[in-house]
């Protein structure tokens, strides 16, 4: 019980610092430029880990000021960094609690053990969908038993293209509106790509189980 108010209040009150100076961290990511990387990744972070402004305008705003491809890195930790240490604070305070919810009935049970047979895939294809809220998968997955370096390889491989979408956009926006239309229609192109390769994927496991 300790732990978990200990986590409880941590979060509440880094969330709230993160809420009351929102718009400075803003400007300040408008102001650094390149100036501090380091420091714009650690805001990037907060703003992912607590999302009080939807985290495709930050990833935007910070590819329009650094660029598409330093923009897309600062975007990628940032997110990446986030999801590991939410996934470090729910495991930590809260999976006892979580598997005992999950087990509780046998539907969730089997979906939950369903998904740590294939937590690997599952998580890097939803990650591939930036429309699945990244709280929901981060919290998912850290009350269920997956391997922490699964979770981290898996998120933090899937959050790639997302990312330099965001980033890219952002970067188009400001600099050539014409080229956004291209822009998205690479990204969707990726996705069927994905989606055929998950499905082909699928398929080849149902036949090594028929086999």
């Amino acid at each position: 019980m300790k732990k978990k108010i200990i986590v409880s209040i941590f979060l509440v009150g880094l969330g709230t610092l993160v809420f009351m100076y929102q718009n400075h961290f803003l400007s300040a990511i408008e102001t650094l430029g390149d100036q501090s990387i380091i420091l714009t990744t650690l805001i990037a972070t907060l703003l992912s880990l607590f999302p009080v402004i939807p985290y495709p305008l930050i990833g935007g705003l910070i590819g329009a000021a650094y660029g598409p491809y330093l923009g897309s890195l600062v975007t990628w930790l940032g997110s990446s960094i986030a999801s590991i240490l939410f996934f470090t604070f729910i495991r930590y305070g809260y999976q006892d609690i979580g598997l005992k919810m999950m087990h509780r009935y046998q539907l969730t049970s089997k979906i939950t053990s369903l998904f740590e047979k294939n937590a690997f895939m599952t998580i890097f294809i939803t990650r591939l969908i930036p429309i699945i809220p990244s709280i929901l998968v981060n919290t998912y997955s850290a009350l269920s038993r997956v391997p922490p370096m699964h979770y981290i390889v898996a998120s933090s491989l899937g959050k790639v293209p997302s990312m330099i979408l965001f980033a890219t956009v952002g970067y188009t926006l400001f600099n050539d509106p014409q080229q956004l239309v291209i822009v998205i229609f690479y990204y969707l192109a990726f996705l069927l790509f994905v989606y055929g390769g998950y499905r082909l994927w699928l398929r080849a496991n149902r036949l090594k189980k028929e086999l």
